[in-house]
């Protein structure tokens, strides 16, 4: 009888210690596996840190408060941001009310404090001179429940810095150039530190919030986005709103115009600018389409070719042609009339028709030759009739191009921005 007992004593105890080492190389195989997933790789030579959980491309708005959201659950977190500097855009700048209370509930309303954000109740719409104001209906909500306005750069910045007091959340500055993906599984991700070195970062969770303009969306998705217009914005300094507190909506011709406070002493205004892109200013585009489209008013083009040709005929030179085109100026220019009101209203700005300036202008260079051939034409006086012919058109022909012919002559047929293609 006892050696049963003994004997199952034994067994009992042999089961235990079979337990304990099956159960040791289950934890030893788990955390093998962890450390499999989480790791990182500098210039291909891999080394395991163990201490990700989650990895999140983009800091913005999105970005910030997920990491502290995530990080206050316990979550090991690694943020990579392409600038981790102050953005200056003029997107996310209002905050609806709806928004602000998302804000709350994630324990991040104090990051509208402290950036001079001001309070937005509603909006007030104007059209053809008649204005009526939409409010917010906010009654059944907390005094501080609001929409809010601010620069947008000053809100994330808030938010990251909330988000990297978590001792478990860690901002990196660093361009992601693409998914680490193995069997159709994304494991992490390879990114560019600021210094230039190339770093695969592996966790088990992935998340994207690298904006509009990722460079990342189309490896997971290609979706089809249509852009109808842009917004061109700018910054009006110490300008007061008919409504204080509200967004204004200008329902203009062709498309809305806004404005709205984003500090006490800072009103934004954005205009809508039909077209799926406006000239870029980082590459020159804008530089040049101001140059080439904006500048060249019908008045201006015509006033600036006058100045340009008037001047290279009224200066004094050597040149026998040059001579005869500014005696010919003066003697044309006195004998009034039509042969003075015309100039005079070009140069003043009366007269913006481009045609009637080069009319003039080849006028005065026949009248210069019709003087040099009467009364009685001479071989010289010919060579010097073709030489002024070829002196005007030398001075007329590059201000005109310099100006631009379509934009002089043929204004309509400039191209535009349109939301659609131009009504016929």
């Amino acid at each position: 009888m006892i050696q049963y007992i003994l004997g199952g004593i034994l067994a009992s105890l042999i089961g235990l210690l079979f337990l304990l080492k099956l159960n040791g190389n289950k934890k030893n195989k788990k955390n093998e596996i962890r450390d499999e997933c989480v790791k990182s790789s500098i210039n291909g030579d891999l080394r395991s840190n163990g201490d990700t959980d989650i990895i999140i491309v983009g800091a913005g708005v999105a970005g910030a408060a997920l990491a502290y959201t995530l990080g206050k659950d316990g979550r090991r977190v690694v943020v990579i941001e392409r600038d981790l500097t102050e953005p200056d855009r003029i997107v996310g700048e209002l905050l609806q009310p709806g928004g602000y209370l998302k804000l709350i509930e994630l324990d991040l309303q104090d990051c509208v404090e402290q950036i001079d954000s001001q309070r937005v109740l509603g909006y007030a719409l104007f059209k053809d001179g008649k204005d009526t104001r939409l409010t917010y209906p906010l009654e059944k909500f907390h005094s501080d429940v609001a929409g809010r306005s601010f620069h947008n750069g000053r809100f994330i910045q808030r938010m990251r810095e909330k988000a990297s007091t978590l001792p478990n959340v860690r901002l990196e500055q660093g361009t992601v150039t693409s998914l680490l993906e193995e069997n159709g599984t994304i494991k992490g991700v390879l990114y560019k530190t600021k210094s230039g070195e190339e770093i695969n970062a592996y966790a088990p969770l992935t998340i994207v919030c690298d904006g509009c303009f990722s460079n990342l969306r189309r490896s997971l998705c290609s979706p089809k986005v249509e852009v109808p217009s842009c917004f061109v914005g700018l910054i009006l300094e110490n300008c007061k709103l008919p409504h204080q507190n509200h967004g204004h909506v200008i329902l203009a011709d062709p498309s809305p115009i806004l404005f709205y406070q984003i500090s006490s002493t800072e009103v934004r205004c954005l205009v809508d600018v039909p077209g799926q892109k406006v000239p870029s200013i980082g590459n020159g585009e804008m530089a040049i389409y101001l140059k080439t489209m904006v500048a060249p008013q019908p008045v201006a083009s015509t006033i600036n070719t006058l100045a340009g040709a008037l001047y290279k005929v009224f200066c004094a030179s050597p040149d026998q042609a040059r001579k005869e085109m500014r005696e010919a100026c003066f003697d044309y220019l006195s004998l009034g009339g039509v042969c003075a009101e015309g100039p005079v209203a070009l140069l003043s700005g009366l007269n913006p028709r481009p045609l009637s300036l080069v009319c003039h202008f080849f006028a005065v260079a026949i009248f210069g030759v019709g003087r040099l051939l009467l009364p009685f034409p001479s071989p010289k006086r010919l060579w010097i009739g073709a030489k002024l012919i070829s002196t005007a058109s030398g001075i007329i022909f590059p201000i005109i191009k310099a100006e631009g012919v379509r934009q002089m002559f043929f204004p309509a047929t400039v191209p535009a921005y349109y939301r659609s293609p131009p009504v016929e």
